[in-house]
């Protein structure tokens, strides 16, 4: 009957049960990570701590975007200065090449919003909702990096499919 060494077994049989299966190894070396593509990162620069003034430079509200999920989504929380809030998550989808954003609020409202940067570094998205009564709104919001970290939002709607549109927000984000 052979000898064995206790102490040698149990740091053996320790080391088995920590290490990984051999094929997780190839797996994700195989896989990239989720959400690494360079389009994921496109809306960076609206990330942050940010105080939001209209153009007579008067604080409207505040507003923190961060990552989650493992970095592929952007969450927005607004808290509006008089009170309100509401939040968004924006995601990068691959299989329509654009960013898509949902934005619920305090007020039971829904935005959902599709699109891309445009030829200047703008991220525009758009959508349409309904009006009071039923008739087809055009939302159009941009966000334009502007300098020293600043980014400009302006939120534009159309009531007669694009001829014409009236501005309903003009927020200039400065970093907290």
């Amino acid at each position: 009957m052979k000898k064995v060494c206790v102490g040698s077994l149990a740091a053996l049989v320790g080391a088995i049960a920590i290490a990984p299966p051999p094929q997780a190894h190839a797996q994700s070396a195989e896989q990239p990570k989720a959400c690494s593509a360079s389009a994921y990162r496109q809306f960076d620069f609206w990330l942050g701590e940010w105080e939001v003034r209209n153009p007579d430079d008067e604080v409207v509200g505040s507003n923190t975007i961060r990552r989650i999920l493992n970095g592929c989504v952007l969450h927005e929380s607004w808290i509006g200065a008089s009170g309100g809030g509401g939040q968004s998550h924006n995601i990068y989808n691959m299989q329509t090449e654009q960013w898509h954003q949902t934005w619920v609020d305090d007020r039971g409202r829904l935005l959902q919003l599709d699109g891309a940067l445009d030829d200047e570094g703008r991220m525009v998205l758009s959508g349409t909702t309904l009006a009071a009564d039923g008739t087809s709104v055009l939302n159009e919001i941009s966000w334009e990096p502007l300098e020293r970290g600043r980014v400009r939002q302006v939120w534009r709607i159309s009531r007669d499919g694009g001829s014409s549109w009236q501005v309903i927000f003009n927020g200039l984000y400065v970093r907290k």
